[in-house]
């Protein structure tokens, strides 16, 4: 009797020291615009001295991430290194440049290149015809597709350093930068003790554990026709790609800002990808990359490499809608 009364006193401490804990934590939330888009910060933390520290030090790390991996700033480290292309030499570079190039290339090597950090050159023809409304001929397609290749970019893990082997190519790490910052983001948070964050890098989502007496964070997907619901979802990032504000429009064609390594060319029938994974940054590349290989090859990948993973695409072809959904909730 005395030993069942000790198991329930000590039960009856533990449920209420965990919600003394759960009343000692207050929910904040920071905004700023960052990397070109809005960066918002959600948490929980005991005070505003603590959010605020957290919320400082995380801003500024995203900022230095910015600072090295923009293609957009002339002065970055990624630009440093593209300049260097062709010149046959070895050039170090930072942690973090070498780590996301590093991921990057694993990500082109198991997609056969559906993803491709080197792709620089030709993104760069589409943002001119996006802003000035013209559509790129195959002549200016072609020059700056023959200075792109994954297999061009070659790393040295024991070193740090990387080469890029032909001259004119230009690295862009557009399709996974701000899942690989949400995901660094997260590091920096629990580094001031916050354990429940949810990290939104302009629609790239990093979550880690719930909030408080809930199960999971509540995230809306929808391709912005149609909608999976609200799912509660912990510990993952979440990514979702598609042409919905980012496209080119000529001749009454729809070319996506997202450009098929293998062609050059925006795509076309793509409509809406939603990858749910482990963590932000494979997220974001998986959007990307599945955008690029369509249903049928991007089942493939994902049964073969990223079974942590899941998907939801839709395609239109021929005027006919095709979904492929993995995501495992029928929509309401």
């Amino acid at each position: 009797m005395k030993f069942r009364y000790i198991i329930l006193h000590i039960i009856l401490f533990i449920s209420v020291t965990s919600e003394l804990a759960f009343a000692q934590v207050q929910r904040y939330s920071y905004e700023k615009g960052m990397m070109g888009s809005p960066f918002v910060l959600t948490f929980y933390a005991k005070n505003d001295t603590l959010a605020k520290q957290a919320a400082d030090s995380t801003f500024k790390r995203i900022q230095q991430l910015n600072d090295s991996l923009s293609d957009y700033r002339d002065g970055s480290e990624i630009n440093k290194l593209s300049a260097t292309s062709g010149t046959g030499k070895w050039v170090a570079v930072s942690k973090d440049l070498f780590n996301i190039l590093a991921v990057a290339q694993d990500f082109s090597q198991k997609t056969d290149g559906s993803f491709d950090v080197t792709l620089g050159p030709v993104v760069q023809v589409w943002r001119r015809a996006v802003r000035k409304g013209y559509l790129p001929d195959k002549n200016e397609i072609k020059e700056a597709m023959e200075k792109t290749g994954y297999r061009k970019l070659l790393l040295d893990p024991e070193t740090r350093r990387v080469m890029l082997t032909q001259k004119g190519m230009r690295l862009d790490i557009g399709g996974l930068g701000k899942g690989f910052a949400a995901d660094e983001a997260i590091k920096v948070m629990e580094s001031f003790g916050i354990t429940s964050a949810l990290i939104d890098a302009g629609g790239k989502l990093a979550i880690t554990n719930p909030p408080p007496a809930a199960k999971g964070w509540k995230i809306k997907v929808s391709s912005g026709r149609d909608s999976l619901g609200t799912i509660e979802l912990a510990n993952a990032g979440v990514a979702t790609s598609g042409p919905t504000y980012r496209y080119l429009e000529f001749e009454g064609k729809k070319y996506s800002h997202i450009v098929d390594p293998k062609t050059g060319i925006g795509l076309q029938y793509h409509v809406r990808t939603t990858v749910i994974s482990p963590n932000a940054t494979d997220a974001d590349v998986l959007a990307t990359a599945f955008s690029v290989t369509g249903i049928r090859n991007g089942r493939k990948y994902l049964k073969k490499y990223y079974s942590a993973s899941r998907v939801w695409l839709v395609e239109t072809r021929n005027g006919k809608e095709t979904s492929w959904n993995t995501i495992g909730q029928k929509k309401p």
